[in-house]
């Protein structure tokens, strides 16, 4: 029988029966995630309540004649005693990139009850950003696998915004607003997530009233499903962004005009210590509690990436004891959820004095601040601890849903626990997930919620060996080195913030970086090369029935990386051909560089994960009308290229390496920088760079009006594909990356055909 993982064994307790206390597990909201989860099995599961402790949720698990007893203080506690069963027992796994529940015909029986608790009151999940990067086209039976994740995880406290728009224009035709007047507020469904932190109004508008109120009913399903699982979700509150129209409506209110990027216009702040601002948020709270119910937790973020008018300690003060005090007199039990990356993304602004100010007018109980981005910056060791609040470290690791092989493994394997215990950490009560796209490097997010339940650090060598297992239904020397390379490669979390990104993805250029698209590495890209030796010739080992989900996604993520990586290299080809006026040569590397990405797009399209096309399709769906099917279409495409209009300053921000995207889009703007370079190279012209770029941000712009559609299932298999790029390309790259190892003979990988 397998026994208990040695990092719990401090945890195990006699298994005690539930006392007679108050129990706050809804039992049938259990059962029912049980089912959803393993619906052939879930009869072998049993249920009981447990009391919560002192601080912290309590799960425990055990063995009844032959079912497995499943016991906690809420629906997570219970879910997560699951995942730990299916993780430690049966070598399972979930993940968004590949769910393993290959389950033995007969479960194992756990030797000795076990009982743990959470070392953290708080589990948080999600950032604004989310909410469009990932999730701006789910429905509810997305959402529901989503919610049924967080909860295997320990998830307990998730932000929860969707809807928030239907709120505001309850709100403001109460206050007497005319749609008319709003037209030009509400945003595209694509950039809520801005619009609701007051960076842009109007932007891939107009918002047909069909999509409020088709988000206000699934906001009530989010928040029912969650709410019964026994998570606390966090809703917003009033921040200051007030409509356009707002001014000529009220003549003698204090307004800001502000602008966040050029190009997206400017909107309006409502001053803090305007009368109005207290008016506003009460009303806000008040449809909104009716709408929705609440938590007492609220988020709200007064200038994200915008400057206060004033940095006077005084003024900051007065403004955040107003914002508050517009939260406490709808709910006296309100308490202020403050993102943090203000404290972050503008250190010239926000220094201590200002932060102090800020934080000091609230009292501590009633204000919880989220480090953000911990594991890149934690500003909590700049802020004394956010000078007595209580916080959350969180790990952000992802950008704009980029596609991209990065992390900071070691460093989120240990610094949680240990900020924790350190003395000069203050309140500590929780960590989080606030990465602004998920879906990728599910490595790093399997082991930043291992945290949940235990408060030592984790050994990554050790944990590894576990995660492979559990994710490749196996474990081997090969797959054990491969990992050994990741870890000190792509997610050893050195050098820059986040993932390098492809040449591939950016705006066609001679340079080996571009504009939101770098490219620097945060190792040697030769590095990288035997763990992909390994994970190729693994596959060898096994039967193409035996593959896993997880396998099969981490084999074509590391394929395309390398690929992804190898791109810099055709790169720097053609263009020495072309500063050399070698026009053979030229329209060589040219060739071969289109060539890579035809690759890149075949390979991708095996799999779910890299399509465009539910993207596309999903958004699609949302509609009811031609209209806002078309409208939909443009805020996906555009969102994830131009970001905004032709001259948009964040231009390939959210870009990915998708299979559709990559030929449709990437592909066809490289084709046409080559023909420009090729006509100036022919005709001994000086090329007009500027005029391309001009050129070239009008088809950006006419393509994210296109109406086209894309697969939506994969096509081909990625075993086969893996091998046959690797044929293709590997000896290549080890003479680019390795000379001095361009001789050594590579096993060659099993023939098969290339479907």
């Amino acid at each position: 029988m397998p026994s208990p993982p040695i990092r719990l064994l401090v945890l195990l307790i006699a298994f005690s029966c539930a006392s007679a206390e108050a129990q706050d597990l809804n039992v049938a909201a259990a059962q029912a995630l049980i089912r959803r989860i393993l619906p052939q099995r879930a009869s072998e599961f049993l249920v009981e309540p447990l009391p919560k402790e002192k601080n912290g949720d309590v799960f425990g698990i055990g063995s009844v004649k032959d079912k497995i007893l499943l016991r906690g203080n809420n629906g997570v506690a219970v879910a997560s005693a699951l995942y730990f069963y299916l993780t430690e027992y049966c070598h399972c796994q979930v993940t968004w990139n590949g769910v393993n529940l290959r389950l033995p015909a007969k479960l194992p029986k756990v030797p000795f009850s076990i009982r743990t608790r959470s070392p953290y009151h708080y589990r948080y999940y999600l950032n604004y950003c989310t909410f469009n990067y990932s999730m701006s086209w789910w429905d509810w039976d997305r959402w529901q696998q989503e919610i049924d994740w967080m909860a295997l995880h320990g998830i307990n406290m998730p932000l929860a915004i969707t809807g928030e728009e239907y709120t505001w224009y309850q709100v403001y035709h109460k206050m007497g607003f005319s749609d008319s007047e709003l037209k030009d507020f509400f945003c595209g469904p694509a950039y809520f997530s801005w619009f609701w932190m007051g960076n842009l109004d109007g932007w891939g508008g107009p918002l047909p009233m069909h999509w409020m109120d088709s988000q206000k009913d699934l906001q009530t399903k989010i928040l029912a499903r969650e709410r019964e699982l026994g998570m606390t979700p966090v809703l917003p509150a009033f921040t200051g962004h007030v409509p356009a129209s707002f001014p000529a409506k009220f003549p003698a209110a204090h307004c800001k005009r502000t602008n966040w990027h050029n190009g997206f216009g400017d909107t309006y702040l409502l001053d803090a210590t305007d009368p109005l601002f207290a008016e506003i948020g009460k009303e806000f709270l008040t449809e909104q509690t009716t709408l929705f119910g609440t938590d007492h937790l609220y988020s709200a973020d007064t200038f994200n990436e915008n400057e206060p008018p004033s940095s006077d300690s005084a003024y900051l003060s007065g403004l955040s004891a107003k914002i508050f005090d517009g939260m406490q007199v709808v709910d006296p039990a309100a308490v202020w959820v403050m993102q943090g990356w203000l404290f972050y993304s503008d250190r010239k602004f926000w220094k201590n004095p200002q932060i102090k100010a800020l934080l000091d007018a609230v009292p501590n109980d009633r204000m919880l601040l989220l480090d953000l981005a911990a594991e890149i910056e934690p500003i909590w060791k700049r802020t004394n601890a956010f000078y007595g609040k209580p916080w959350i470290w969180n790990m952000l690791n992802n950008f704009g849903g980029n596609v991209n092989l990065y992390g900071r493994m070691d460093n989120v394997a240990a610094n949680p626990p240990l900020a924790l215990k350190d003395s000069s950490g203050g309140q500590m009560q929780g960590i989080g997930l606030t990465m602004e796209g998920i879906a990728t490097n599910p490595v790093l997010y399997e082991l930043m919620l291992q945290h949940t339940w235990q408060s030592e650090p984790i050994d990554p060598e050790v944990w590894l060996r576990s995660y492979i297992r559990n994710r490749y239904g196996r474990l081997s020397p090969s797959l054990e080195k491969c990992w050994a390379i990741l870890r000190r490669t792509v997610y050893n979390g050195q050098v820059i913030r986040d993932g390098a990104e492809s040449i591939v993805t950016g705006r066609p250029t001679m340079d080996s970086a571009t504009a939101w698209t770098q490219t620097k590495l945060n190792y040697p890209p030769g590095d990288l090369l035997p763990a992909w030796d390994l994970i190729v010739h693994s596959a060898d080992s096994v039967s193409p029935g035996r593959y896993t989900e997880g396998f099969c996604f981490d084999l074509v993520d590391l394929t395309r990386q390398v690929l992804a990586n190898y791109a810099t290299v055709l790169q720097a080809k053609w263009v020495q051909a072309f500063k050399a006026g070698d026009i053979a040569g030229f329209d060589k590397g040219c060739s071969a560089f289109l060539q890579l990405i035809d690759d890149l797009d075949s390979l991708l399209a095996t799999r779910r994960d890299f399509l465009l096309g539910p993207w596309l399709a999903d958004a699609r769906r949302k509609g009811i009308t031609s209209e806002e099917k078309a409208l939909y279409e443009s805020n996906a495409r555009d969102l994830i290229t131009l970001w905004g209009d032709a001259n948009s300053p964040l231009h390939e921000y959210a870009n990915r390496q998708w299979s559709g995207l990559l030929k449709d889009f990437y592909r066809p703007r490289w084709e046409k920088y080559f023909a420009f370079l090729r006509e100036a190279q022919t005709t001994g012209k000086t090329p007009d760079f500027a005029g391309f770029e001009k050129n070239i941000r009008q088809w950006e712009w006419a393509w994210v009006h296109e109406q086209k559609t894309f697969p939506v299932d994969p096509k081909g298999a990625s075993v086969p594909m893996v091998r046959y790029l690797y044929r293709k390309y590997h000896k290549a790259m080890e003479a680019a990356w390795q000379p001095a190892f361009s001789s050594r003979a590579s096993p060659a990988p099993a023939q098969g055909p290339y479907l």
